[in-house]
């Protein structure tokens, strides 16, 4: 029993390590928080219960199958905020960029099911790079789910999107279906695609300040309800 209990602890705590201590560290360095971090600040203190913390991808194109890390990417679960229930995700950028994968998808449509079922709200922490290409429409279609949940959701339970580092494409679509957005300054971005490939399209060379950052999505296109130090 000691062995299966210690096997269970080794695993918790390599979930715990995200993308590894060099990617910890970067993200640290980029005055960011991780996924879990963020989730503790978030919550009252010992009242998150996390769901699906072993669960990787199944994806086995392109050597994938030699790296699953568990959570795959997004830490999903519930507890309370001044004693109120909510459901969480936070989507952790050290593992493939915090792009969303079929699993990665799964888990956040169980999360805001859960949502629905008990009438609470769902708070989405958001940092992520967008679909992971090496899934394909595996990846577009996890995305699917999720905005039809975002539907589901619409006028029944409270919806709440933090914008906490570079998102682009579907990793915004559905944060902007939601009731509220909250940005970061100077770290966090929402933009269909980034200023590399604007500038490859149509000549146009502008910042990712101008083209999605939280200046911009507060005081022109009205897309974020505020934007915080």
């Amino acid at each position: 029993m000691k062995d299966i209990l210690d096997e269970l602890e080794a695993r918790r705590l390599a979930a715990r390590a995200g993308g590894g201590e060099r990617r910890v560290e970067a993200q640290h360095a980029k005055g960011k928080l991780t996924a879990r971090e963020r989730v503790e600040l978030l919550l009252d203190d010992g009242s998150f219960e996390e769901f699906d913390t072993f669960v990787a991808h199944r994806c086995t194109d392109f050597g994938m199958e030699k790296d699953r890390p568990a959570g795959d990417g997004v830490v999903t679960g519930w507890g309370t905020i001044n004693g109120r229930q909510v459901y969480v995700f936070s989507q952790d950028f050290t593992v493939f960029g915090g792009s969303l994968s079929e699993t990665h998808a799964q888990k956040i449509c169980k999360i805001m099911d859960m949502a629905l079922q008990n009438g609470a709200p769902v708070i989405g922490i958001n940092d992520s790079g967008g679909a992971r290409i090496q899934e394909g429409v595996a990846s577009l279609a996890g995305y699917a789910e999720v905005f039809q949940r975002n539907i589901m959701a619409s006028g029944v339970v409270p919806q709440i999107s933090l914008i906490m580092g570079p998102c682009a494409g579907g990793a915004v679509y559905s944060p902007a279906m939601t009731d509220f957005i909250f940005m970061v300054k100077d770290t966090s971005y929402m933009f269909v695609t980034g200023p590399d490939v604007v500038k490859t399209v149509t000549n146009e060379q502008v910042t990712a300040e101008e083209l999605g950052g939280a200046s911009t999505h507060t005081r022109k296109s009205s897309v974020a309800d505020g934007a915080y130090e």
